[in-house]
């Protein structure tokens, strides 16, 4: 069971990393702010409320090197708990928890052309094929080195608007602006081993693997982890006002398995050139790779952090940020020409070298046990003394406790 821990969970790097996350206690019937060593986890809940508090601290690497909670749970029995969805088990949660979960999208020029042939597929899968050879041959060859907001650009988007292929997504991929929205509600994120939901009106899906940062209420970057943006590409191909519709439903949005803290030599620099993994295995023995090379990032990530956050919008308790993928599965599935889509089962493994894997199955989103520990949930839980006490410098969770009782 270490093995598999190690090789599913744990970076890769030969570092020892700081992480930081959540595990659901059946014991206290909430969730517990955790950190891992090695195959040890600590349990912090009784120092410090919130990952979100944990953050917002001077120095959170520091401060959980310090600590001197006593192990309460061995990594590998959360693993095996959360891949069989043991609801009586304590298993692992989202490590995010009072964040705002943000997305950005079309930061990769090269994806920017699939969202292109979606929106001209009218989200009709059968005419992808066809729409992508037009578009690809209006080019005239890859546009992945192309900076937004530059005479490049520009001539790029004029190209394909004379050709009658204009569209929305060239704003947002070739523009000054990146495209920022709200991927799912704060609390609404599922964990490592958590299935993932497929709504039944959608015919056309995929995964979306991606980096997800973590920034704090002064907008400072303080540590990464992996995620995956369900897209259902037939919703939002038919018009990019269903984007709410596309992108936001039950589990449509799954993140871990930890925050690894920056601190040391793992810096937001040490990220530039990641390589993402992606990994799609099928009921019907069907196998699709894919990777998310951030080093083809269109804008950097100061950019997509300065375009969600300042004096323009404020986040009180942080917010996770999706940095965009590079990846769009153009791979038949099903029938010639109709490329990929996700079927029910499909186990999706989202991996990197510095983050560890994010493990998830596809499920049917309607299915799947709705989603009820909310905000007045988690105050209730905190309130109510399973969170333990805070720390004096947290007034935030004081105030939570004052908002509960």
């Amino acid at each position: 069971m270490n093995a598999l821990t190690d090789s599913v969970v744990l970076p890769s790097d030969g570092s020892r990393p700081l992480l930081v996350g959540r595990v659901w206690d059946p014991e206290s019937g909430g969730p517990r702010v955790v950190s891992v060593r090695g195959d040890e986890v600590f349990d912090h809940t009784d120092r410090i409320r919130t990952v979100s508090a944990l953050l917002d601290l001077d120095d959170p690497g520091e401060w959980v090197k310090a600590e001197q909670s006593l192990p309460r749970w061995s990594l590998a029995s959360l693993v095996e708990a959360s891949l069989a969805a043991d609801p009586e088990r304590p298993r692992l949660l989202a490590p995010i928890d009072l964040q705002v979960v943000k997305a950005c999208g079309v930061t990769f020029v090269d994806s920017m052309v699939e969202r292109v042939i979606e929106e001209r597929c009218g989200g009709d899968f059968h005419r992808a094929a066809a729409v992508r050879s037009s578009v690809l041959a209006a080019l005239g060859g890859s546009i992945g080195s192309v900076q937004p907001g530059s005479e490049e650009a520009r001539r790029v988007k004029a190209i394909l608007s004379e050709r009658g292929m204009w569209s929305q997504y060239l704003e947002v991929g070739l523009g000054p602006d990146p495209e920022v929205f709200t991927k799912a509600p704060v609390l609404a994120s599922v964990g490592f081993g958590s299935p993932i939901g497929i709504p039944s009106f959608s015919e056309w899906n995929n995964p979306e693997p991606e980096l997800v940062l973590l920034v704090d209420s002064h907008g400072r970057a303080r540590g990464a982890t992996l995620g995956n943006d369900v897209n259902l590409r037939d919703v939002e191909g038919r018009s990019a006002l269903l984007l709410g519709m596309a992108k936001d439903n039950n589990a449509s949005c799954a993140v871990g398995p930890f925050i690894r803290l920056f601190g040391g030599d793992f810096t937001l620099e040490t990220l530039r050139d990641e390589e993402i993994t992606l990994t799609v295995d099928g009921q019907d023995g069907f196998r699709l790779r894919g990777q998310n090379s951030l080093s083809r990032i269109s804008r950097p990530f100061e950019d997509l952090i300065s375009a969600a956050f300042g004096d323009h919008h404020q986040y009180p308790d942080g917010f996770a940020l999706f940095t965009g993928t590079l990846f769009a599965p153009t791979h038949d599935r099903d029938a010639p020409g109709q490329g990929f889509t996700h079927h029910l089962g499909d186990v999706v493994t989202i991996a990197s070298p510095h983050l560890g894997s994010l493990v998830n199955v596809t499920a049917r989103a309607e299915e799947l046990t709705p989603w009820t520990f909310g905000v007045r949930r988690l105050m209730e839980y905190l309130a109510s003394g399973s969170g333990g006490e805070p720390l004096p410098d947290q007034a935030p969770l004081e105030a939570v406790q004052k908002v509960s009782g």
